[in-house]
């Protein structure tokens, strides 16, 4: 078996290197544009914001269930407990930036125990923390 050796010219050395930076430079732009493209189209938390006199209204201790729940609200940020015991909490816009929390406690049937609506605190929504 004979080995072939071939000599490349200086022009098609160049060719060769500019053609690996630009595919260097495409893939690292790929790259970046998917990560910039998955933190720009993140959704809110699912079922943060509620009215909350519809909520209210709607939401009745020792009668609605969890089901209802999703149907009206849809999912949102939840605890469970081993006991079976779950806390599920929205938020409603309370104006000026501000919000409140809307915090329901769900027995192990998924019936709605009971339900507490939290008004922002002072200084909720004027950039200061507290």
């Amino acid at each position: 078996m004979t080995l072939v050796r071939t000599r490349r010219s200086g022009a098609a050395l160049l060719r060769a290197a500019l053609l690996a930076a630009l595919l260097r430079a495409a893939l690292l732009a790929a790259l970046l544009g998917a990560a910039v493209a998955g933190c720009a189209t993140r959704a809110p938390a699912p079922g943060a914001m509620v009215g909350a006199d519809h909520f209210t209204e709607t939401v009745v201790p020792g009668r609605t269930t969890r089901a209802e729940l999703l149907a009206a609200f849809g999912p949102t940020k939840r605890v469970a407990f081993d006991s079976g015991i779950e806390t599920w909490l929205y938020t409603a816009d309370a104006g000026a930036g501000r919000s409140e929390e809307l915090v329901v406690l769900l027995d192990r049937d998924g019936i709605v125990r009971k339900l507490r609506r939290r008004p922002p605190y002072p200084g909720d929504g004027d950039g200061q923390r507290r």
